[in-house]
């Protein structure tokens, strides 16, 4: 029998806090309208629905971050003396953030997705697979990584590498997709279907656009007037969308200030996710242990023989070292991480101070003729497209409805070097530098992604939150991962 479902009970115990300020929450006070009177989820009045019930839940593998103000930019001396991490004071929002680095078997596990769901296009699958070549050394023998690292059992718990920032947003956006189907199986509103293929796989923005046919037997959402519909935002169910996080926002969860304030006092400035200058523990049980994995010096990856210090040669498994006061762990060694931001030496002479980010792109559902969003590909996903001049003229607040596609707020950046003296221009940017050069391209561009902290092949330098560095989006490093981050959506303190 078909499960009715009313709208009031389902979303107890939903996904969302109330994000006013006060400590009482009128909506939670009763079923009517403080405003009109007006019951709330009466069809009788209306049937304006509102979920009366929701709290926070914990998104799957996530811990939260309390956001707040801090002083980001470098803390010790710029020895690459690029200076593009001067210190300044921003504010950071609450978020989630993934407690570990994405592991190897969480990315078998997205690949496997693939494989099944996308059969009929191996490309999906081949387009999302890590560079294992990218352990590959002319002057060592790393073919067992080569090999062995991304699928042996033995590296399960170990961070996965030879990842792009291309291919790691991808990984986020399949992640929303997975965890909001099975809330919604959870709930008894979907039922799985491990035989989805192609273009009719769950797709979080298709569901909530209508473009996502249910199976027999679904027991969508049910009015008391017996009228189903789907779940909406509205309703309090569905997560946010899994994303990388900011450069700001991983440099905020990395230095972990919340150990270190009292009274909106922050009473000691970290180098490191931890106190103090030494790498060492200095913890009665732990002490003189290494904190991180890191090159404590030429050609010292690991220690000596009998004590091996950092207990590994390469990457090590996820929660092998302490984590910071936030709960997080590897935010310094073992691997560098892919942030959301665009590359620009100057970020911190033009940024917001409020959730500093450069990278966007404000993009809108495509149409059709009538108005209607249009059908989704042969992926099963929304197609967007940057929002257009006509789109935002019609808006009320179009002065700040930006459609200029730039990644860094102001012009699209592009320095390249050109082999010939006759093509000056390509594309409305500069070509500069011509002589003796072959083919090179500044990496102050589009395509050119920031990545923080230290890895198992860095020194010591890098551990620092505050140091920043860059790289083609498309490219990958043995030495490089990533983790996911969501939005908090709701009052910054939590479930205080």
């Amino acid at each position: 029998m078909k499960a009715k479902l009313i709208l009031a009970w389902v979303v107890a115990g939903g996904v969302f806090l109330y994000s006013c300020g006060s400590k009482e929450d009128i909506t939670k006070s009763g079923n009517v309208s403080t405003t009109t009177g007006w019951e709330y989820n009466n069809e009788e009045f209306g049937g304006f629905m509102v979920n009366t019930e929701y709290e926070i839940q914990t998104p799957p593998g996530t811990v939260f971050i309390e956001g707040g103000t801090f002083t980001m930019g470098r803390v010790e001396q710029d020895l690459m003396f690029d200076w593009n991490n001067q210190p300044r004071r921003v504010t950071v929002s609450s978020f989630w953030m993934d407690q570990t680095e994405v592991r190897n078997v969480d990315y078998r596990e997205y690949l496997h997705w693939l494989m099944r769901v996308f059969a009929e296009y191996p490309a999906v699958y081949k387009k999302a697979l890590p560079d294992t070549l990218c352990w590959r050394s002319k002057l060592a023998y790393n073919e067992p990584y080569v090999e062995y690292y991304f699928r042996h059992p033995a590296y399960n718990e170990y961070p996965v590498v030879g990842v792009s920032w291309v291919q790691a947003n991808d990984y986020c956006a399949w992640r929303t997709d997975r965890v909001n189907e099975l809330v919604l199986y959870q709930r008894g509103i979907i039922k799985l279907d491990p035989q989805q293929v192609g273009k009719e796989n769950f797709n979080t923005d298709a569901y909530l656009a209508g473009q996502f046919e249910p199976l027999a037997g679904d027991a969508p959402l049910t009015t008391p007037a017996g009228v189903e519909r789907k779940v909406t935002i509205e309703d309090g169910i569905l997560f946010p969308k899994y994303r990388l996080p900011t450069e700001a926002e991983w440099e905020f969860a990395a230095f972990s200030l919340i150990g270190n304030s009292f009274d909106e006092r922050v009473y000691e400035r970290r180098l490191y996710p931890w106190n103090g200058h030494t790498l060492r523990n200095d913890e009665a049980k732990y002490r003189g242990k290494m904190r991180a994995n890191f090159v404590r010096g030429r050609g010292d990856y690991m220690g000596t023989a009998g004590d091996l210090n950092d207990n590994a040669e390469i990457t090590s498994p996820v929660k092998a070292y302490w984590p910071n006061d936030y709960g997080l762990y590897g935010m310094a060694g073992n691997v560098s991480e892919w942030v959301l931001d665009v590359y620009r030496p100057l970020s911190l002479e033009d940024m917001d101070e409020f959730r500093p980010f450069r990278g966007n792109v404000f993009m809108e559902p495509e149409r059709d003729e009538e108005g209607n969003i249009a059908p989704k590909d042969s992926l099963g996903r929304l197609k967007y497209k940057p929002i257009s001049p006509e789109s935002a003229a019609g808006r009320r607040n179009y002065t700040q409805a930006d459609y200029r596609n730039y990644l860094d707020g102001d012009v699209a950046s592009s320095l390249d070097y050109s082999t010939s003296q006759d093509d000056k221009t390509m594309g409305g940017s500069t070509r500069m530098y011509a002589q003796g050069q072959q083919d090179m391209s500044s990496l102050i561009n589009d395509n050119v992604r920031v990545y923080k902290g230290g890895s198992w092949k860095d020194r010591a330098y890098w551990l620092s939150p505050g140091t920043r560095r860059f790289l083609d989006e498309n490219s990958s490093k043995d030495d490089l991962g990533f983790r996911c981050a969501m939005t908090f959506v709701g009052s910054p303190i939590g479930n205080k």
